[in-house]
């Protein structure tokens, strides 16, 4: 499941006095640039693994405190790791446990060194004389030969640990890409042709990762079966939604759930059995014992990032700057053009409620239609929306999603999803703006990671009045979607003012919206 923000004490918290002044904030914009960052310095990596991880000096021995469990240091700890955040992650590891660190190899994704180097981030770089090899691969976030010699460096790595041995995995969104290793005969060739079969055959994102986990050696547990007898510690940065560990990063240290029939039925529910290379189910039948938990006993997977983490510096941030924070749910997802159709009604519902609008309870009916349409996990929008009405006067709102849309490529344009779902929310607002007189509204969405796509831009922002000051400039909103070109839209819009740029952050837990709603300031 999902895990979201519910049953919050809205009542208390909108009775609580405001620590700032929200007649004396600068621009939305400028706020909801702050709050974001404020998102993702929460799952920074040097942040994230000083809260993860500790060593003890006790006389003459030492002692790595991690997860709520305890482990002996003697110069006999190793680490791996593969992901975009994992370089960071690795840098603020080496730092905490010191000379106990044997050795190490990282599979990071191409130019993200030198991207961080160039950005000035020296707490995210390893030191001139680390232990750790760092490899680079897996560019545009496909798995490609590179990755394959990295998966092998950590393999090899893990296959000469022995009992008194610890090992030290960083996992973060991407590793999948970055830890290919198809299981003998089959190449990385076969396997990308199961996954792209599949997919044109629109099978779920769950089904493709279930036969990527069994065409792999190294995840779906694999990792883990390779390291043992040795201790394993996995610290994990979750960029999926519900943080399920055997889905992030293809899950290389869990056991997987999933036998050599589930797979093979996946096969024959899309007619793709007996079209797949040989090599395929050979593979799969090699597999075909289902192991059980306790075989796992070694590894101790521990969860120290994720989207709610960040969502809930946000809020505080938020709040600091005189708003009243509504964080609704980490499980937004779907296609944009629903997802937008959301995020502009409830703009306009809240602005109702602020200005105690005669057409409120008929948008607040079609906005809980269209939620029930979505099944967003345990939002409770209806009593949310309740208890804003009942709590008095209110200035300034801020509400807070996170999670992760998509998108239907339809030109050649270029964008990525937050852009395009902040282009689509303006177009949708476009249709009719009288709803929301009296209020001053900004919405964004933007990529943890730094990167929306194929682009530069981590996301963008959108206001009620955009689409008409772009038409204005010749800019058409609905042609640029059409193309799939929402950059090349945000781009040319008053010289991209309206970009979030952060460059990469060195993190990732899948995106983050708010809306900004406060009345129009006198």
């Amino acid at each position: 499941m999902a895990r979201i923000l519910g049953g919050v004490n809205l009542r208390r918290v909108l009775s609580c006095k405001s620590r700032g002044a929200v007649r004396n904030m600068a621009s939305l914009q400028e706020d909801a640039h702050r709050i974001f960052w404020s998102a993702v310095s929460a799952v920074l990596p040097p942040r994230m693994l000083r809260r993860a991880l500790a060593v003890r000096e006790t006389g003459s021995s030492s002692v790595l405190e991690c997860g709520g469990k305890e482990f002996t240091l003697d110069k006999n700890l190793f680490m791996v790791g593969f992901g975009k955040a994992v370089l960071g992650m690795a840098a603020a590891a080496e730092r905490i446990v010191g000379r106990h660190l044997v050795q190490g190899v990282i599979s990071i994704p191409q130019g993200m060194e030198d991207s961080l180097k160039q950005a000035g981030k020296r707490d995210m770089l390893l030191s001139p004389g680390s232990r750790v090899r760092v490899m680079e691969g897996a560019a545009n976030n496909m798995p490609d030969e590179a990755a394959i010699r990295a998966a092998g460096e950590i393999r090899d790595l893990a296959e000469r640990l022995e009992e008194n041995h610890l090992l030290l995995v960083l996992i973060s969104g991407g590793g999948s890409a970055l830890l290919p290793a198809p299981v003998p005969p089959l190449t990385l060739q076969d396997k990308q042709t199961v996954t792209q079969q599949l997919a044109l055959r629109g099978a779920t994102i769950q089904e493709l990762n279930t036969l990527r986990r069994a065409l792999s050696e190294l995840k779906g547990g694999g990792l883990a079966r390779v390291a043992h007898p040795a201790q394993v510690v996995s610290l994990i940065l979750s960029d999926v939604i519900g943080d399920d560990l055997e889905v992030i990063a293809s899950s290389p240290t869990v056991c997987s759930s999933h036998s050599t029939e589930d797979c093979l039925q996946i096969l024959s529910k899309y007619g793709l059995r007996d079209s797949m290379p040989e090599a395929v189910e050979e593979v799969l039948r090699s597999r075909s014992h289902v192991e059980h938990p306790d075989h796992f006993s070694h590894v101790h997977n521990i969860l120290i990032g994720s989207n709610l983490i960040a969502l809930r510096e946000a809020e505080e941030e938020a709040k600091t700057l005189g708003y009243v924070t509504l964080l609704l749910s980490t499980a937004i997802s779907g296609d944009v053009k629903c997802v937008s159709r959301f995020y502009a009604l409830l703009a306009e519902v809240i602005c109702s409620v602020l200005m105690s609008s005669p057409q409120q309870q008929e948008m607040e009916q079609d906005l809980l239609a269209l939620a029930s349409q979505m099944d967003i996990p345990d939002l409770n929008l209806a009593g949310r929306l309740q208890e804003l009405k009942a709590s008095g006067n209110v200035d300034a709102i801020c509400v807070l999603f996170g999670g992760e849309t998509t998108v239907q490529v339809q030109g050649k344009g270029k964008g990525g999803r937050n852009q395009e779902l902040a282009l689509r929310v303006a177009t949708e607002w476009h249709k009719d703006q009288t709803t929301m007189k009296g209020c001053e509204v900004i919405f964004l969405s933007g990529g943890t990671d730094g990167q929306d796509g194929p682009t530069e831009a981590a996301g963008a922002f959108a206001y009620p009045q955009l689409v008409t000051h772009a038409l204005e400039s010749g800019l058409d909103a609905d042609h640029s979607l059409i193309l799939s070109d929402s950059n090349g839209f945000f781009s040319h819009f008053r010289d991209g003012k309206y970009l979030l740029v952060t460059g990469l952050t060195g993190t990732n837990v899948m995106d983050v919206q708010m809306l900004l709603v406060r009345r129009h300031l006198q």
